[in-house]
């Protein structure tokens, strides 16, 4: 039976390398002549490399591995060096930032020196790798829509630094870790009253999920008009072809709108980019502009509030309004409001055992034991016995 193969499907191109055209403005050279692999072939192209760095991209990669060295090092000397440890506990080792006593200050390495550096080189690697990214488009002649995009992400990750400099703690910091990174999401969402209730983490939520939603949709049309040319985009958006023409009539008849073939790319990229953009403003605005998101909800009529005993009058709720009140660098904040110990009264609790049934697994507490007699008093003048 015949089977229709395209570039989308299962066809790989195995022919002489590609080595792509000559750049003049480019120092060094590119690395490798390069190679196929079949298994690279059933994702994408079948060729790998050649490789170019660059002055950018050696130091990237030479900061990465400080940054990996210094985190894996501390790993395993956290288990006393023993590799089968290493291997067995790894998913739960980490780097822990310096703890709260040290605010802002540099702290010895065993307690947070060594997260500091190995946050500063992965910092300084990935910025120079986004340096490389801009560069090598500019020298391509390409638009930069990548590098900004890549600059979205970063602009994420460099928020988990700056917030922390705002409230003024290192240890409001992510911890190396698999497991411990997402414990710290978990203990991070709590102390600050749930993030959920964070409109900018919700807008971010919406643009992930909708990125999700657009490139299905956008891939699914593609592939299903590939046998019509429909991977020639581009070309269709100033000479429509019939791939077009049967995508664009498919999103009329099913959602009564289409987006085109250019403007698909443009809905994809920014809903892909405001979903780290809008999470680093919901990050920067924790702890600095809203103290507790929960109450920030409730506030505004977002939430329902929790039971009375958390009930706060007026100018509790005005106190946590949004200033940052600040705390003492080794205490955590607090946002129930005391209620006086009430003691219960035993005698409340007894249950009369004639009210019980035969089956009945109500526990009787048993009857106080009755206090002891008091010695009589010795007569006047004598003595006792």
């Amino acid at each position: 039976m015949l089977e229709y193969q395209n570039l989308f499907t299962r066809v790989q191109v195995r022919t002489v390398p590609e080595t792509g055209l000559p750049i003049e403005d480019s120092p060094g050279l590119r690395v490798g002549s390069g190679t196929f692999s079949y298994l690279a072939g059933k994702f994408g192209d079948a060729q790998i490399g050649p490789v170019y760095l660059g002055t950018a991209g050696t130091l990237s990669l030479l900061f990465g591995f400080l940054a990996f060295e210094i985190i894996g090092l501390n790993m395993w000397a956290s288990v006393g060096w023993n590799p089968i440890e290493f291997i067995r506990q790894l998913p739960w080792l980490a780097l822990e930032p310096p703890p709260p006593q040290y605010g802002l200050r540099v702290p010895p390495l065993q307690q947070g020196g060594w997260y500091l550096m190995a946050g500063f080189f992965l910092t300084v690697s990935i910025m120079l790798w986004w340096v490389r990214v801009y560069r090598r488009a500019t020298a391509l002649n390409m638009g930069t829509h990548l590098p900004w995009a890549f600059g979205s992400a970063i602009f994420l990750y460099l928020c988990f630094f700056f917030q922390p400099l705002l409230v003024g703690s290192w240890s409001e910091m992510v911890p190396f870790g698999l497991f411990p990174h997402l414990d710290w999401t978990s203990a991070f969402s709590i102390r600050y009253g749930n993030l959920y209730y964070n409109p900018f983490h919700a807008l971010s939520i919406v643009f992930l999920y909708g990125s999700a939603v657009l490139f299905a949709m956008h891939a699914a049309t593609i592939l299903a008009v590939a046998r019509l040319g429909g991977e020639r985009e581009i070309e269709q958006i100033t000479d429509r072809g019939t791939a077009a023409e049967r995508s664009m009539l498919f999103w009329r008849w099913t959602m009564g709108f289409n987006a085109t073939m250019e403007s698909i790319h443009r809905w994809a990229w920014w809903f892909a980019v405001l979903t780290t953009f809008t999470g680093g403003i919901g990050i920067l605005l924790t702890g600095t502009v809203v103290d507790n998101w929960y109450l920030w909800g409730v506030k505004h009529g977002l939430v329902a509030p929790y039971p009375d005993q958390n009930t706060l009058t007026p100018e509790q709720q005005e106190l946590l309004r949004g200033r940052y009140q600040g705390t003492a660098p080794d205490s955590f904040p607090t946002y129930v409001v005391p209620q006086p110990a009430v003691m219960p009264d035993s005698a409340a609790l007894m249950v009369p055992t004639d009210s019980l049934t035969a089956d009945s697994t109500t526990i009787v507490t048993p009857a106080a034991a009755p206090a002891a007699a008091t010695p009589p008093a010795p007569p006047a003048g004598g003595k006792t016995p």
